[in-house]
């Protein structure tokens, strides 16, 4: 595969790692979004295919996998698979641009080890537990169960930041958008 580098930002879900990845792409046109494919169903009507996601069917999935068209994949919360395909990051790397990933904390391990030293990998850190719930609770889209499975995953993925190359403490947006930005220029000139 040819030549950018690679920023991969994970975090447990409502940590704000979505929200820093979007702001550094609309700030910094040298950044280039890496669309996951996934076979969970749209939220609502804001989500776009090819755009959100790819949303493949499982068998479209399975089938990829099959051909070894990704880097990494997962089976997260039964049923649903997410990855990355190979043919996405080399998209991006064509246009003159370095990709960016927006993954939870396994596929991140996965890339970090795909990508070695050509890769940064930001762990974005909620302040505590609490506000990490709060977060999600604030979204409104999570029922009671989906809530408590995810703040049990939370724990379990706050596990693993010493894992990764950086930790971001996202406890003001603002800030973290600063520090975002001087982690991604300073790598790209590295």
């Amino acid at each position: 595969m040819g030549q950018g580098k690679a920023f991969i930002f994970t975090a447990p879900s409502g940590s704000g790692k979505t929200t820093i990845v979007k702001h550094l792409l609309a700030n910094n046109p040298k950044l280039g979004f890496s669309i996951s494919a996934s076979t969970r169903d749209k939220r609502g009507r804001t989500e776009e295919n090819g755009k959100d996601y790819y949303f493949l069917l499982r068998d479209e999935f399975r089938q990829k996998i099959e051909e070894d068209a990704f880097i990494e994949w997962e089976e997260v919360y039964t049923g649903n698979y997410y990855g990355t395909l190979k043919s996405e990051v080399q998209r991006i790397w064509d246009e003159g641009r370095h990709v960016v990933f927006d993954v939870e904390v396994k596929g991140a391990l996965k890339l970090k080890e795909y990508f070695g030293d050509d890769a940064l990998a930001i762990f974005v850190k909620v302040p505590s537990m609490e506000e990490l719930e709060n977060r999600l609770t604030g979204r409104g889209t999570e029922s009671r169960e989906s809530l408590s499975q995810r703040l049990y995953r939370a724990k379990f993925e706050m596990t693993f930041e010493n894992k990764f190359d950086v930790t971001l403490l996202n406890q003001e947006m603002e800030v973290s958008f600063a520090k975002a930005e001087k982690l991604v220029n300073d790598f790209i000139n590295s």
